[in-house]
C-alpha cells in the first residue's frame, strides 16, 4: 500500500458535521501502537465575548493539495501508518468539531509528533478562513501562525503600508501570539 493509500483528506461541506469514528478507523491498524488525534471544536466565549458560532470559508481545490502535501512532509518525518485530516466548512455552533487530524504509528511519539506538526502546519498555511461570531458582532480571524509563517518569511505588510508584530498574549491558554497591527 503506498502512502496516498493511507492517507485521507477532506474538506467536509455544510451542515456535515464531522464523522470522528470514521477517520479513527480509517488510521486504526493491528500494526499501529499508537493513534494520536486532534479535534478543534467551537468554544463558547474568546477574550471574554460570548461566541455564538465560527463560520468556515476556503478555496478547496488549494486546500485540499497543501493538506496533501502537508501529510507527505508528515510521512518523510515520521514513521506513520495513516493519516486522516478533516476540515468542516460553512457554520459550526460552540460545542461541535470543526477540524480533525488523526494518526497512527507504530510509536507514540511518532504519532504524537506528526498530530502537532499537521495540525500547526494546517493552521499556518492552508487557504481556510474563519469568521468568530459574538452575541455583540463578528470578525474574521488570522491565525496566529499564519501570521508567524508570513512574519518568518519577510512578508511584514509592507506592501499594504502597516506594520505587523506578534506580542506574547497576557491571558495563560493554547492563544500564544496575537498580532498587533499598526499604521506606519
Amino acid at each position: 500500500m503506498n502512502s496516498e493509500e493511507k492517507t485521507l483528506v477532506e474538506i467536509i461541506d455544510e451542515n456535515k458535521q464531522i464523522d470522528l469514528a470514521k477517520y479513527i478507523n480509517y488510521v486504526s491498524a493491528p500494526q499501529a501502537g499508537a493513534i494520536a488525534t486532534f479535534s478543534g471544536t467551537t468554544r463558547d466565549t474568546f477574550e471574554g465575548k460570548t461566541v455564538v458560532e465560527l463560520r468556515y470559508e476556503a478555496y478547496v481545490p488549494m486546500a485540499i493539495r497543501n493538506l496533501n502535501s502537508i501529510c507527505s512532509s508528515a510521512r518523510s518525518s515520521w514513521d506513520l501508518h495513516s493519516i486522516a485530516v478533516a476540515h468542516r466548512l460553512g457554520t459550526v455552533p460552540v460545542g461541535e468539531t470543526s477540524v480533525f487530524v488523526a494518526v497512527s504509528a507504530t510509536h507514540r511519539a511518532d504519532a504524537l509528533d506528526a498530530c502537532k506538526f499537521l495540525i500547526d502546519e494546517l493552521k499556518a498555511s492552508v487557504p481556510i478562513w474563519k469568521k468568530e461570531v459574538y452575541s455583540n458582532g463578528e470578525v474574521w480571524k488570522e491565525n496566529a501562525e499564519f501570521l508567524q509563517r508570513r512574519l518568518e518569511l519577510g512578508k511584514d505588510g509592507g506592501c499594504c503600508r502597516k506594520k505587523m508584530e506578534t506580542e506574547a498574549h497576557k491571558q495563560k491558554g493554547c492563544c500564544k501570539p496575537k498580532v498587533k497591527v499598526e499604521e506606519i
